[in-house]
């Protein structure tokens, strides 16, 4: 397997490059290529009436590697380009017996984490799954090493990202590993999109610290919760009000996974006092309140009509089930 070597020439900061930057992940030069990276009608709907969609393949064994090992560098505190990020927690539990390794800005350290953000096995879905033209929000590392992985409590992913507004935000989250109920899989609760906002919970905290927020009917729907098993390549999408968390990781295999967080063109910036109420916000470039998010590094990633032309009128998307 031939790995992207790095460049000692390139810019330091790689969110400078608003593009692909190597051929890691080929793009469709035409809007039929495009085509044969759609979701059904049917997956859509799913996705529109329980929130959720899993078992979506987005990468190959190559790009695996890649990002495998350009993970295994960034898990390391002393790695270069660390300033970079919007945030880094070697354990965010802080518990050494529970190690939650997450960190939030690796697009802007590592170039295969960089160019998956324009990977069109990723995109084609999320645009489908959106129902607009989307930028970049930030990207997300977790890694749970085997036998002391912690947990990622209860949450909704828009009760932290309340300084961007309206809600037009959607998740995906992709394995490097294997990831089962053994290893620290994530659970979904079906249907919970519809509860609207709830409160926000620490991420590392108090597992199920969410349940004190819940109705009793709530509370019913809760306990169905289902886990998303998914392969190595594979990606599974998300509301971002759907209730989510994953358990501790107590087997043999270690559990990685990156997520990448978009929302809708035309998101503005809801910040307040100086945006300090949101997760991380000192790190994340600011958009003063009430202007559009965008620029250097809340990059245009699909513009519908630009790559897909007439096809868009017959693509499946959520708006269209």
């Amino acid at each position: 397997m031939k790995l992207i070597e790095p460049d000692p020439n390139r810019v330091k900061d790689l969110g400078l490059l608003s593009q692909r930057d190597n051929d890691l992940f080929p793009f469709p030069s035409s809007p039929e290529e495009w085509m044969s990276y759609a979701l059904s009608a049917e997956q859509v709907a799913h996705f529109k009436d329980h929130g959720y969609l899993k078992g979506v393949r987005i990468l190959n064994d190559r790009q695996i590697g890649q990002l495998g090992e350009e993970l295994e560098e960034m898990v390391d505190p002393n790695h270069t380009g660390k300033e970079f990020f919007y945030e880094y927690h070697s354990n965010e539990s802080e518990n050494a017996e529970k190690v939650l390794f997450h960190a939030l800005g690796a697009w802007r350290v590592r170039p295969a984490f960089h160019d998956l953000l324009w990977n069109p096995a990723f995109l084609m879905p999320a645009y489908q799954l959106l129902g607009s033209d989307f930028r970049l929000f930030h990207d997300q590392l977790f890694s749970k090493p085997a036998k002391h992985g912690g947990v990622v409590a209860w949450h909704q992913d828009y009760s932290y990202w309340t300084w961007t507004t309206p809600m037009s935000h959607l998740t995906c989250w992709i394995g490097l590993d294997n990831a089962t109920t053994e290893n620290g899989c994530m659970y979904y609760v079906p249907g919970s999109h519809n509860w609207g906002l709830l409160d926000k919970k620490p991420i590392a905290g108090d597992m199920d610290a969410i349940r004190d927020s819940l109705t009793s009917e709530q509370v019913k729907q809760f306990d169905n919760k289902i886990p998303v098993e998914v392969k190595r390549g594979e990606a599974s999408f998300h509301h971002p009000l759907l209730m989510h968390g994953s358990y501790e990781n107590r087997s043999e295999r270690r559990r990685r996974a990156t997520l990448i967080n978009v929302f809708a063109d035309g998101v503005v910036s809801n910040r307040k006092d100086g945006g300090t109420h949101a997760p991380g916000a000192q790190g994340y470039p600011s958009i003063p309140a009430g202007e559009a998010m965008g620029g250097t590094y809340y990059p245009l990633l699909f513009e519908a009509q630009r790559e897909l032309h007439e096809l868009t009128s017959e693509l499946p998307h959520i708006d269209r089930v």
